[in-house]
């Protein structure tokens, strides 16, 4: 090798370790402006996963007690005691437990109390079962309105049986023709057109 290719090959070296101590220079200077910051985001962040970690478990801890205290309430369904714990772990399948219980015991009482219940599946429930058993066909027709009704196909049904007895054969018809081809009542509600609805 010649001097000068020597001369070169060293200044490169140079001017390659001078480029890695500026930016170590400008890391550290970076790391002492910052340095506050860092150690604050570092806390945030594993202060943030502790809390996750402790509330999914103290959750999944809270849904097994629960699930507990609901069996155990299931086959004792008088305890006040299983009630009350029940009702204070977990509101909403308190709500499905005295939905349970209504529709076993034929509580239209009860039912009518639910409409009412912040659980949106059992307020939709109960608002279906206390129409049925009024056999209340604006109600029906209400619920049956309703865009996240659980029995809506259901109510359509019983509000065409309704129209039926009514002898309002026209708006039966409606009401059947009302239900999709995909849903379960289908051929249900083809019969009651073919044969009913005359």
């Amino acid at each position: 090798m010649s001097l000068k290719s020597n001369i070169d090959m060293v200044k490169e070296e140079l001017s390659s370790e001078e480029k890695f101590f500026e930016s170590a220079v400008k890391a550290e200077s970076f790391y002492k402006k910052y340095k506050k910051a860092i150690y604050g985001l570092l806390v945030i962040l594993t202060v943030s996963v502790v809390v996750n970690i402790v509330y999914t478990q103290n959750q999944a801890n809270l849904v097994e007690e629960s699930n507990k205290v609901f069996n155990t309430l299931i086959s004792d369904p008088n305890n006040d005691t299983l009630k009350v714990e029940l009702k204070n772990l977990n509101p909403e399948l308190y709500d499905m437990f005295l939905f349970s219980n209504a529709v076993k015991n034929k509580d239209i009482v009860a039912l009518r109390e639910l409409k009412s219940s912040k659980t949106s599946v059992v307020s939709d429930l109960a608002t279906y079962e206390v129409a049925t058993f009024d056999k209340d066909l604006k109600a029906l027709e209400s619920y049956a309105l309703s865009q996240d009704a659980i029995y809506k196909d259901y109510a359509l049904v019983q509000s065409a049986v309704l129209l039926i007895k009514d002898k309002k054969a026209a708006l039966a018809q409606a009401k059947l023709s009302a239900i999709d081809a995909n849903s379960p009542l289908f051929s249900v509600a083809e019969s009651l057109k073919h044969y009913g609805v005359k």
